[in-house]
Formats: structure tokens, C-alpha cells, sequence
């Protein structure tokens, strides 16, 4: 007679290892998880809301119609040439997303203070995934761009089509490394829920979403494109609007810093994570 030994699993919960402390294998097993929290904040999102996804598109609509009313009407902020409706459209594409994506991260972690207390996971999922939430938000908003666009007798070019995954993916970094660090203080300091909003809406001020790059005087261009949301933004327009080739050396900035921003990010989350469910 044939002797079965019954298979027992064990989970052994080791420090990770690196600079940043990153455990790509724990995440890759917690996907499912990953994709369960999305699902989650999507539906939470919409949740008795009267005209449900059609909020994804009616948000950025109104705000394109106020900013073209008071800026390219009244104010008369130039635009390039181009019909002001589709040239800040163009802008809060990717500001809009950037926007969602880090008061997401960042209040993630307190609203879900039940199952941080619970159960292990990977505590980086819940901001990680908030992040991704607002890139359906994005899909709604692009269709829109493309009609309005179309609206205005401007059509882009392959490039310009090519390039969106590349543009949100750096869209994507900066705001999950700002968010991973803003989610960290933000379980011990709730202030971080008030201060937030108005942080974003000064950011949103020194990102040329509603002025073109060209306003800016040539010698303090520099400082605007330490703003990677500008440089994604700028190019965003350039192969979309303008049909221009892509200018690596901005985009390579904005994916830079972006990159320097999630690095931060992830190791300030790291470092203060052992005390979430304590002070949460």
C-alpha cells in the first residue's frame, strides 16, 4: 500500500530585498487581488450614481467648456493655432488622469483600514491600484478627444496614436510615486486629505494645460519641464495636434523624473509601512 503525504503549503514573509524594496514575485502572486481592488474602486466609483459611467465623460467635457469659455474666450489665452476646445482637451487627457490617480493613491490606504488590520497582502496593491483605477476613466476621455477633433476637422497622425501608452505610462509613475508617498503620511497625518486638493490645483496651474509651453520664456523652460505632467503634456500636443516627431529629449525628462518620483515613492512607502495597521 502506496503511503500519501498530504501537500501543506507555507508562506514564509521574508524582508525584501534591494534599494527600494521592491518583491516583484509577492506582487505577481497577489495579482488577483490587484485586479479584485480595481474591480472594487470601479464600482464603488459609480455606485448609485444616476448617470453612471457617463460621468467619465461628462467631467472633462464641462471642464473643457468652462476653461474654453474664461480662458480662450475672455482671457484670450493662446492656443497654437489651434481651436482651443481640442487643444485643452489634449491637455487634461492626461491632467485629469494624473489628478484622479494621485487622490486615489493617496487616500487608499485609509479607506481601506478594514483589511489592512485584518490580513497580510503586499500593502503597495491598494495605491497601485488606485492608480490604475482612473485609466478607464482615460479610455471614455480619448474616444471623446477623437470626436471633438474630428469635430474640428483635425485628424492625427499614427505617431500621434502610438505614442498615448507611452505618454500615460510616464502620466502612470509620477502620479503612483507621488501618491505612494502622500498614502504613507496620510495614515498618520490626515491633514494630507484637506491639503491635497489644493496642492493638485496649484499643480495644475504650473502645467500647461491651459496655456501653451511657448508662453514661458526661453531661459525658464527648464523649470517647467522638472514637471513631468508638462513634458507629457507638450508632446502629447506636438504629435496629436501640431503632427510633429517626437521630441525624445523632453519625453526622456518627463520619464526620468517620473521614474526618480515612483523610486521615492516605493522606498518611502517601504520604510513606513511596518506601522500602517498600528497608527491607521
Amino acid at each position: 500500500m502506496k503511503n500519501e503525504k498530504a501537500d501543506n503549503f507555507y508562506l514564509e514573509i521574508k524582508p525584501p530585498k534591494g534599494l527600494i524594496k521592491f518583491d516583484f514575485k509577492e506582487i505577481w502572486l497577489y495579482k488577483d487581488l490587484f485586479y479584485t481592488f480595481i474591480s472594487r474602486n470601479i464600482k464603488v466609483r459609480y455606485k448609485q450614481t444616476a448617470i453612471g459611467v457617463i460621468w467619465a465623460i461628462f467631467q472633462p467635457v464641462l471642464t473643457m467648456l468652462i476653461f474654453t469659455i474664461f480662458f480662450g474666450r475672455l482671457v484670450k489665452v493662446p492656443s497654437e493655432n489651434i481651436p482651443y476646445p481640442v487643444f485643452v482637451f489634449a491637455g487634461l487627457l492626461y491632467w485629469n488622469y494624473f489628478s484622479a490617480a494621485v487622490n486615489g493613491a493617496s487616500n487608499s490606504l485609509v479607506d481601506s483600514e478594514g483589511i489592512i488590520k485584518k490580513v497580510y497582502f503586499p500593502r503597495l496593491i491598494i495605491p497601485f491600484s488606485s492608480s490604475a483605477t482612473p485609466l478607464v476613466d482615460f479610455f471614455f476621455s480619448l474616444i471623446v478627444f477623437f470626436v471633438i477633433a474630428m469635430y474640428y476637422n483635425f485628424f492625427t497622425t499614427i505617431q500621434g496614436v502610438l505614442i498615448i501608452p507611452i505618454l500615460l505610462l510616464v502620466a502612470f509613475l509620477s502620479s503612483t510615486g507621488l501618491g505612494l508617498f502622500f498614502a504613507s503620511v496620510n495614515v498618520k497625518y490626515r491633514d494630507v486629505r484637506h491639503a491635497l486638493p489644493f496642492f493638485i490645483q496649484i499643480l495644475l496651474y504650473l502645467t500647461p494645460v491651459i496655456y501653451p509651453v511657448s508662453l514661458i520664456p526661453e531661459k525658464f523652460k527648464w523649470l517647467i519641464f522638472l514637471n513631468p505632467l508638462a513634458g507629457v503634456i507638450t508632446v502629447a500636443r506636438d504629435t496629436l495636434l501640431h503632427k510633429l516627431p517626437v521630441d525624445w529629449t523632453i519625453l526622456g525628462i518627463s520619464f526620468f523624473i517620473s521614474t526618480l518620483l515612483l523610486i521615492l515613492g516605493i522606498s518611502y512607502f517601504r520604510k513606513t509601512e511596518r506601522y500602517f495597521a498600528d497608527i491607521i
